[in-house]
């Protein structure tokens, strides 16, 4: 597919403007802004000056990026596209409003996406006279450097949608994980443990922020600690997606939010954007040494990656991705440094299933029962790999 829409300039579809772009596609870009499109097109002129300074690109290369990309302001302009992309707010109402205007212009044949990180992509598609045409692309910030893009059918969509949109954007040059229409898609159920288990540890009263996140780089080898990762995210963005995610679990304690993290979005402690998150990014701000203890780490450590572990496997056990996809999504999606699936054989699935019953005979918590198939896999002693 070479005509490309995007709908909505923001920072997600002018980087998926970018990427297409960069894939010799002619990308429409809308915006009903025009100064979200001016701004989109200075961004985008700085972004591939730093490229040509880095010697990714040469300035033939900028100046055929930017000759594929036509600003629109109308949604008749898209008219042409073979696949639209749409990557506006996340209010499910202003989606289906726009996904029913859209579908007035495009031809039959246009598959329309939504490039949504939380929200049911069959609802979406209900707004559609042909709902199978519709189908979940699912981007990670920044568009341009982030490898995995998960690809969501809803119950509508047709096959032959999913795999022009799979080929389309392995075109890309993207690593694709196909996941079934579920809150959170991949990534954003399964890393929920990330955030709320170290949460959890540190309103126990087990660690500080900054020794959480000393035991999750130096022992864990992840690039960022949960608190650093939830400053950089925002705080209310982050608390945002989790209490998403608690609701369209009906509420499954395995998902619930933590008191911390709301207390902290409500003061406007958000994070690197508002100076202030789980650590003070003011000019003079010294940040707050770890407890470098590695017995200590190495237990916080083993909390958060088995709740991980057991996670992904239920996201298995479910039939949400198949193992490599779930894999994949953690390490391209969010950096992880093994996929957990593979980091469960290593551990050893007997030691996985021993630290969920340990943790649940502590609290008789739901939130820490073991995955059934995780139970099942050690029974029969198998691995996943």
């Amino acid at each position: 597919m070479k005509n490309i829409g995007v709908i909505g300039a923001g920072t997600m579809g002018s980087g998926i403007a970018q990427v297409a772009a960069t894939s010799g596609c002619q990308v429409k870009l809308f915006d009903t802004n025009k100064e979200a499109l001016s701004k989109s097109k200075e961004a985008l002129e700085k972004v591939l000056l730093r490229l040509i300074d880095k010697g990714r690109i040469t300035p033939e290369e900028k100046t055929r990026i930017q000759a594929n990309i036509t600003y629109v302001n109308t949604l008749k302009d898209l008219s042409d596209s073979q696949l639209t992309i749409e990557a506006i707010v996340e209010d499910l109402s202003v989606k289906k409003t726009v996904f029913a205007e859209l579908e007035t212009f495009v031809s039959q044949d246009c598959i329309i996406a939504s490039n949504t990180s939380s929200l049911s992509i069959a609802s979406i598609a209900s707004s559609l006279k042909d709902p199978s045409r519709c189908i979940g692309i699912h981007f990670f910030n920044p568009a341009p450097l982030m490898k995995l893009v998960e690809v969501i059918p809803a119950i509508q969509t047709s096959n032959s949608v999913l795999e022009e949109t799979v080929k389309t954007i392995a075109d890309w040059g993207k690593t694709v994980a196909v996941a079934k229409d579920t809150p959170g898609f991949i990534v954003n159920r399964v890393a929920r443990p990330f955030y709320g288990e170290a949460l959890r540890i540190y309103e126990e009263g087990i660690a500080d922020f900054a020794t959480i996140d000393w035991s999750m780089k130096t022992i864990g080898d992840f690039r960022m600690g949960p608190f650093e990762l939830m400053d950089f995210i925002g705080n209310d963005i982050n608390y945002a997606v989790t209490e998403s995610v608690f609701s369209a679990f009906y509420y499954d304690p395995r998902y619930k939010p933590a008191f911390t993290q709301k207390r902290f979005a409500e003061a406007g402690f958000l994070g690197r954007k508002s100076g202030k998150g789980y650590y003070d990014y003011s000019e003079n701000a010294t940040k707050p040494s770890p407890i470098e203890d590695h017995n200590l780490g190495r237990e916080i450590v083993d909390r958060i990656v088995i709740m991980l572990i057991n996670e992904a496997a239920d996201a298995l056990f479910l039939n949400i991705a198949s193992a490599e996809d779930i894999d994949n999504a953690m390490v391209k999606g969010v950096n992880y440094p093994k996929g957990l699936l593979e980091l469960a054989d290593e551990i050893g699935i007997d030691r996985c299933v021993f630290k969920m019953d340990e943790l649940y005979d502590e609290y008789h918590e739901d939130r820490y029962r073991c995955s059934p198939l995780l139970r099942k896999m050690n029974t029969e002693n198998h691995t996943f790999y």
